[in-house]
C-alpha cells in the first residue's frame, strides 16, 4: 500500500552554512566591527547563539541570518527565538532553538486536517512524523497539495514515498 511521512525537519548542513556565511559578513560589516558581534551554532543541543554589544546588534544579526537561510532554503519557521539575555556589562546574547520534528499537538491537527477533507487516506502519528497511506498514489499526491495549502504554520516535508 502507498505511504509517506509528514516531516518537519531543517537541514542541519544549510543551516551551519548559513551561521558561517553570516558570520562572514557580521565582522565585514562598517557598523559590527570591532564589536563583539558573532553567531555560535551548538550542535548537540541545535541551539543558535547570537552575541552582541547591544540589542540593535542582535537585531541586526538576526535580520542578516534570516535572510542567508532564506537564500539556502531553510524554513525561518524552524528558528524558536528566544529572549535577550545580559551577560555582563553591556554585552547581550540570544538563544535560537531550531526546531526538529513535529510536535504532538500539531500531529494531531495534521491528522484532523485529514481526516475532514474525506479523502480515501489514513493518517497516523509516528514518533515525531504522520504517516499517510492511501489506495492510490494520486490520492497521496493530492494529500500532500492540500496539506501543504491547509497548513501554513509549520515548515512541512514530505518524504520517504513507496509505492
Amino acid at each position: 500500500m502507498p505511504s509517506f511521512d509528514t516531516v518537519s525537519e531543517a537541514n542541519m548542513e544549510e543551516v551551519k552554512n548559513a551561521i558561517t556565511q553570516t558570520n562572514k559578513v557580521v565582522t565585514n560589516r562598517f557598523d559590527l566591527k570591532g564589536t563583539s558581534a558573532k553567531v555560535e551554532l551548538k550542535e548537540k543541543e541545535r541551539e543558535v547563539i547570537n552575541y552582541g554589544d547591544s540589542e540593535f546588534h542582535l537585531e541586526q544579526i538576526m535580520i542578516e541570518l534570516t535572510q542567508t537561510m532564506g537564500k539556502r532554503g531553510v524554513d525561518v519557521r524552524f528558528l524558536e527565538i528566544g529572549k535577550v539575555d545580559k551577560i555582563g556589562g553591556d554585552k547581550v546574547k540570544q538563544v535560537i532553538k531550531v526546531k526538529n520534528g513535529i510536535q504532538t499537538e500539531d500531529a494531531k491537527k495534521i491528522v484532523k486536517v485529514i481526516k475532514d477533507s474525506k479523502m480515501k487516506v489514513q493518517a497516523s502519528i509516528q514518533g515525531d512524523a504522520v504517516r499517510v497511506t492511501g489506495a492510490k498514489r494520486d490520492d497521496l499526491q493530492a494529500t500532500m497539495a492540500m496539506l501543504k495549502k491547509e497548513v501554513k504554520d509549520l515548515p512541512l516535508e514530505f518524504n520517504n514515498f513507496r509505492d
